[in-house]
C-alpha cells in the first residue's frame, strides 16, 4: 500500500458530532450540509461567511440531495422526505421501511439521472445487523430494492458518465462496482469486485467519484482518506486527526476542495481524551477535480 501522508488540511467545524454523515454541497449558496445521525440533526455551514446552523429533526436521517432552489430530499429511517429550505418543513413523500423501528438509513447519493441510491441498516450492532439492510433505487417516487442482505451500506457513488455505480457492505469490506443504465441509474450488469479490503485495517466508508472517474473514500476506524484509481488501486492516503472518518464531499465553487465528516460514535470520555477531535468536520487540504452531486428528480 502507498505511504500514508500527514493531514494537510484544516478544521471546518469543531464540534464532537456523534455521527457525522451524508455531506453534500450546494454551489449556488456556497453551503455544505451534513447530518449527525444519532442526534437527529441536520447541519448547515456557509463556507463564505462561516455561519453555522443546526436543524433538529424528528427522525434519524443520513442523506440529503437538492431538488431545486426551494426544496431538498432527505433519506431517513422512515423513507424520503421533502424539506422546504426556507422553513425547514418536512413531508414524507416516499415511505420506505417506515415503521420498522430497529432500522435506519445510512449512506446514499444521487445518480446523474436524478435517481437516489441509499441503504438501510439496523440501529444497533451485533449479529442481528448482518444482512438486515437493503440498498434502494428511488426515481420519481418509484422504489426498487436493488441489493438486499447488506449489513452496513456505504461507498455509494457514480462515475461522471453515469455508467458505473460503486457500493460496499462495510461489514464485508469488499468494494463493488456495477454497470448501470445512464438514463435511469438502475443496474444493467452483475456486481464485480473493485477493491478487496479484507484483512486491511479500517472499514471502507463513504465515497465520492471525481471528474476523472477516480474515487475518494473515507476509511472508518483508522481515520484515513484514500484515493482510488479507476482500476481499483489506492494511489494516495491521507491521515485525519480522528479515527472514525465517515464520508467526503466536493466543495467550493469549482468542486476543487474536499470536505470530510467524522464521528464520535460510541466513544467514552476516556476515548475522547485520546481522540479529542472525533466528530469534527474537515477540509482535506489537497486539490481535487470534483463534480457536484446531481439533483433528485421528484
Amino acid at each position: 500500500m502507498v505511504d500514508l501522508k500527514p493531514f494537510p488540511g484544516r478544521v471546518l467545524d469543531a464540534l464532537n458530532t456523534y455521527h457525522g454523515e451524508g455531506p453534500t454541497y450546494d454551489p449556488v449558496t456556497d453551503t455544505a450540509w451534513w447530518f449527525s445521525i444519532g442526534n437527529r440533526e441536520l447541519h448547515e455551514l456557509n463556507l463564505a461567511t462561516g455561519r453555522k446552523t443546526k436543524h433538529d429533526l424528528p427522525f434519524m436521517a443520513s442523506v440529503l440531495a437538492k431538488i431545486d432552489e426551494d426544496r431538498q430530499i432527505i433519506a431517513s429511517e422512515h423513507g424520503l422526505h421533502v424539506r422546504t429550505v426556507a422553513t425547514g418543513a418536512l413531508e414524507l413523500v416516499t415511505p420506505i421501511e417506515n415503521g420498522i423501528e430497529h432500522m435506519r438509513s445510512n449512506d446514499g447519493r444521487c445518480h446523474t439521472s436524478g435517481a437516489l441510491w441509499f441503504g438501510t441498516m439496523t440501529k444497533s450492532g451485533g449479529e442481528g445487523r448482518k444482512g438486515a439492510g437493503t440498498i434502494y433505487h428511488v426515481l420519481q417516487g418509484k422504489v426498487t430494492p436493488i441489493f438486499p442482505e447488506i449489513s452496513i451500506p456505504n461507498g455509494i457513488c457514480f462515475s461522471p458518465d453515469g455508467a458505473t455505480a460503486y457500493y460496499v457492505d462495510t461489514m464485508e469490506n469488499v468494494y463493488m462496482k456495477v454497470a448501470v443504465d445512464p438514463a435511469t441509474g438502475l443496474p444493467s450488469g452483475k456486481p464485480e469486485v473493485f477493491y478487496d479490503a479484507r484483512g486491511e485495517e479500517g472499514g471502507i466508508d463513504g465515497s465520492v467519484c471525481a471528474a476523472d472517474g477516480t474515487i475518494w473514500n473515507a476509511r472508518w476506524g483508522v481515520g484515513e482518506v484514500h484515493h482510488y484509481s479507476i482500476d481499483g488501486r489506492i494511489t494516495e492516503r491521507y491521515k485525519l486527526p480522528p479515527k472514525q472518518a465517515t464520508c467526503p464531499a466536493f466543495i467550493g465553487n469549482n468542486a476543487d476542495r474536499l470536505l470530510v465528516t467524522t464521528a464520535g460514535e460510541d466513544l467514552t470520555a476516556e476515548d475522547l481524551k485520546a481522540d479529542p477531535e472525533a466528530g469534527y468536520i474537515y477540509e482535506l487540504g489537497v486539490p481535487v477535480q470534483g463534480v457536484f452531486d446531481a439533483a433528485y428528480k421528484i
